[in-house]
């Protein structure tokens, strides 16, 4: 009897079980179709109230109100006029930010590493300036959703490969296509510097890797090649310019806006040969250079700071790349900057999976030295700046696109939360992938304590 009662009392929790996986597995079918909704532009002017607003451009507002109307910020202040209609949103207590900036990201064209179909961040061969990452954008990836929760609200999308790799596409984290998402397409042409290693440099980026193999060319060949590469692209342009009949070419059409000073050129570079020599070829090119990655630009602080050459951290959660360099180096490298007078913005580390921890990249360089106010400026204005896209994001102005965060506090703080988000005043849809697990397994860990209770 006593054995029959055992085997009872299993059978029932084992069908309770089944049953209660039937019904999370329809549960999670629904969930999972509405993990992320995109959502309607902006129909009607909000005003949200009673809130500190940290404009990031023009200080911090207590108790203030942020209108906006049509996507636009109309008004920000602690006393300003809400238009008739408007709806107001009682956010007092809380914190509004603008809408975090990925520098460096592949959302949107990166989703499963071990999955080659799912990537299309590199193209092949040497030149591709044509390349437009914004095209290549999949506005269904998850890491949107699990991007834009965690306060990232725009991420410059960029592709790699090659020594000339194509153009970073200003993305809003919102939208159901590239078109409906994209803010700017062509933000930046993108370049990896060669990897001098020959000559005691650093690692290099993109399909060159190091060394002077049999097969590869040496590193002065490859500085000469992008040197022809753009001395062309200017004859071309040129030759347009006086009206000449030219034989039309992709290519060189997308490398004017750079040659002009129209974009930055961003070039990857991370030791101190690289940067000097990518900084020597800029001034002799006459481009708006931005150096990305820069592990040893406080080495050349001086020099960056002279010709106003802004950097792209592209991690500041790193191990140090040398064995004798301390444990601090790269969490510290941020507050280095700051002091040395240069230019910066912190990214998220360039994979897709990762954008969604930019903010602690800027916290962490807080904890080691950065001011608060800096380290939010790195992912927010300086962000824009950099990347030329400050008309429209980076700040809390009228006139700019109302891309912002409703936050428990400081976005950068782990203990923070946001709460509400919107881009160009769409009021987004919070749920995200990680959102979703979260409730379906402790939805599972519940019932199973019932059932054991």
């Amino acid at each position: 009897m006593k054995h029959t009662s055992r085997f009872s009392t299993r059978g029932r929790l084992l069908g309770s079980l089944l049953t209660g996986a039937v019904v999370l597995s329809l549960g999670a079918s629904t969930a999972e179709a509405q993990v992320r909704m995109t959502v309607p532009p902006q129909s009607e002017p909000i005003a949200l109230q009673g809130a500190t607003i940290h404009t990031v451009s023009s200080g911090v507002i207590e108790n203030g109100t942020i209108v906006f109307e049509n996507g636009v910020i109309t008004a920000v202040g602690a006393d300003v006029d809400i238009p008739a209609g408007a709806r107001v949103v009682d956010v007092a207590g809380k914190h509004i930010y603008p809408g975090l900036i990925d520098s460096y990201s592949q959302v949107g064209i990166a989703e499963i590493g071990a999955v080659d179909v799912s990537n299309d961040t590199n193209e092949m061969g040497d030149f591709n300036p044509n390349v437009r990452a914004e095209v290549a954008v999949n506005g269904e990836s998850r890491h949107i959703g699990t991007t834009r929760t965690a306060g990232v609200l725009v991420t410059l999308t960029t592709p790699g490969g090659g020594l000339i790799s194509g153009l970073s596409s200003a993305m809003n984290m919102e939208g159901w296509t590239w078109e409906e998402m994209s803010l700017d397409g062509a933000a930046a042409m993108n370049v990896n510097w060669p990897n001098p290693s020959a000559r005691g440099g650093r690692g290099g980026f993109g399909g060159f890797g190091g060394g002077q193999g049999q097969n590869r060319p040496t590193y002065e060949e490859q500085v000469q090649s992008l040197k022809t590469f753009f001395a062309d692209a200017r004859a071309y342009r040129d030759a347009l310019a006086a009206g000449e009949r030219v034989r039309s070419d992709t290519r060189y059409d997308a490398m004017i806006p750079a040659l002009n000073g129209d974009i930055p050129v961003v070039v990857a570079a991370n030791g101190v040969a690289q940067i000097n020599d990518a900084i020597t070829w800029a001034e002799s090119e006459g481009i708006r250079l931005v150096i990305r990655g820069g592990e040893d630009a406080i080495h050349v602080a001086d020099r960056l700071v002279a010709n106003d050459i802004p950097v792209i951290l592209t991690s500041t959660m790193a191990a140090p790349g040398r064995a004798y360099e301390g444990y601090d180096r790269e969490y510290g490298m941020p507050a280095r900057l700051h002091e040395a007078g240069v230019k910066f913005a912190i990214s998220g580390g360039s994979g897709a999976a990762y954008t969604n921890r930019l903010q602690w990249e800027a916290g962490v360089a807080v904890a080691f030295g950065l001011p608060e106010d800096e380290a939010v400026k790195a992912v927010t204005l300086n962000a824009a700046e950099i990347m030329g896209i400050d008309e429209h994001v980076g700040s809390l102005e009228p006139g700019k696109d109302a891309t912002l965060l409703i936050t428990t506090g400081n976005p950068l703080d782990t203990m923070s939360e946001v709460e509400q988000a919107y881009i160009q005043g769409r009021e987004l849809d919070m749920m995200d992938i990680h959102k979703w697990f979260f409730e379906k397994y402790m939805a599972k860990v519940l019932q199973l304590r019932r059932l054991v209770m």
